[in-house]
């Protein structure tokens, strides 16, 4: 099989069409004889979406041992999430990933529902920490590590979006691709970048009645760039033509700027903005749901912790710095998809196959260098099309929560800032915002901003909660002998 081949090998009747293995072991190599809890292997992925797939299968496929673990039911990550059974065509491209995780279920060992909290060093080896979701402790010992953790949506704040019925974009298709819930009955999408556009084709078509997108750029951001956006044209012209046929109307320079209600989501306010997201003109726009996104959030917290320098992408964010061969400045770790810049599914997979040939010791033809290149490119044209510009600030009001876990109002930054706090955080030490449930993950960029600064990379040696039971029970695994 060349390294640019599409196929991914013959169907297993052990296999379910919904690309979850039924039976785990695939590679006797893998588990340790000692516990079912512990396990050895030449690479560990974490992430089951397009990166960590296709990295985890390219490996495999080149007879390296591989364990690939996800915190969801079934492989698929946040772009190919679906429900058992999912028809193929609820998803472009959803039926090839399904016989790609398939041909992994044969090759590798694939852990789904672990929950990795941390990963860990011993010399040349690496073990990653996992929580199962009945409190158990899972370590997997490596050799090379590939992180493939994609994003989480980056929310703005406004006045009211912490009422029920405003949620992010992500979380809107989340619902509807992962368990077939629509939303909403009268949906607004607002914010900024094309992936407001699936987001409200997905929920016109599945029955909603959306009011409208309000794209607080421009509508031709990619204009400049006409020889990298003429691969995505036929794409584009397919959401404008759903949208036309449900009646969507798609309106640039506009956003929402608050939501009102008692109980829940009862309307919008709609403004127009001038080129710095200043408000020029409001409406208000009854509703019962809001789906809203500004880009998104890299997932970088275990390279952090395991010392991989980061850059910072066209917008801002943090992202892990690699080679050209995905590899970090961590040795024995690589990294692929959005962890090291958003730049949707087909960029992911395809730093997936790099990354997954590198580690095998095998060269990156030189094909899937410049089509990383060329994608990579286009990724970053949509950062500068689709910025945050600083007008957002001033649809803030006092009252404003910023940090919804700790409940810290914009007047509470303010005071911080007033005192001498510097950056986001002296702030957070003063006012408490990213001290909750959250971590900051939420309300991390909106502080930064406020503080008058870029998003520093994240500093979480634990990167998702976990039971101190599961604690204890990793530290009696690792005292037997």
């Amino acid at each position: 099989m060349s390294p640019t081949d599409d196929r991914v090998g013959a169907p297993n009747d052990r296999v379910p069409a919904d690309g979850v293995p039924d039976d785990r072991v695939r590679d006797d190599r893998v588990r340790d004889d000692r516990s079912s809890d512990h396990y050895t292997c030449d690479l560990a992925v974490v992430g089951g979406g397009p990166a960590g797939v296709a990295g985890a299968l390219t490996a495999a496929l080149r007879g390296l041992s591989v364990v690939l673990v996800d915190s969801g039911a079934r492989l698929g990550g946040q772009y190919f999430r679906h429900p058992p059974g999912a028809a193929r065509a609820s998803t472009p491209g959803l039926d090839r990933f399904l016989r790609q995780a398939r041909a992994l279920g044969e090759r590798a060992e694939v852990l789904l529902g672990h929950q990795v909290w941390t990963v860990t060093r011993d010399g040349d080896r690496l073990t990653v920490h996992c929580q199962t979701p009945d409190g158990r402790a899972v370590a997997i010992r490596c050799r090379d590590l590939l992180i493939a953790t994609g994003a989480h949506d980056r929310p703005l704040p406004f006045p009211g979006w912490d009422l029920p019925g405003v949620l992010t974009a992500g979380g809107a298709q989340a619902l509807l691709k992962g368990n077939g819930v629509v939303a909403g009955g009268r949906v607004v999408v607002a914010g900024t970048g094309p992936f407001l556009l699936p987001v409200a084709t997905g929920l016109a078509g599945a029955g909603a009645e959306v009011l409208g997108v309000f794209e607080a750029n421009g509508g031709l951001g990619l204009a400049r760039h006409p020889v990298l956006a003429a691969g995505k044209a036929g794409e584009a012209a397919g959401y404008g033509l759903a949208m036309a046929r449900h009646r969507v109307p798609y309106r640039t320079h506009q956003a929402v700027i608050a939501a009102h209600g008692e109980r829940g989501l009862e309307s919008v306010t709609v403004a127009r903005l001038d080129a710095d997201w200043n408000v020029l003109a409001t409406r208000e726009l009854a509703c019962d749901t809001l789906a809203v996104g500004y880009g998104f959030v890299p997932q970088i917290e275990l390279g952090v912790e395991l010392g991989c320098e980061t850059r910072q992408d066209a917008d801002g964010m943090p992202v892990l710095a690699v080679d050209g061969h995905q590899r970090t400045t961590a040795h024995g770790v690589w990294a692929a998809g959005e962890p090291v810049g958003v730049g949707g599914r087909y960029l992911a997979e395809l730093e997936g196959r790099i990354a997954g040939l590198a580690v095998a010791g095998e060269p990156v033809p030189g094909v899937l260098a410049r089509r990383r290149r060329r994608m990579r490119a286009f990724g970053e044209a949509l950062h500068h099309a689709y910025p945050v510009k600083p007008g957002w600030q001033g649809w803030l009001r006092d009252d404003t929560l910023v940090c919804r876990c700790e409940e810290v109002p914009v007047a509470r930054v303010r005071a911080a800032l007033e005192l001498g706090a510097t950056d986001a955080r002296s702030v957070k030490l003063l006012a408490r915002p990213g001290m909750g449930w959250c971590q900051g993950r939420v309300c991390g960029y909106a502080v930064a901003c406020l503080a008058g600064e870029s998003p520093r990379p994240p500093r979480r040696p634990i990167a998702q909660p976990i039971s101190l039971g599961a604690l204890a029970d990793l530290e009696l695994k690792l005292d037997t002998p």
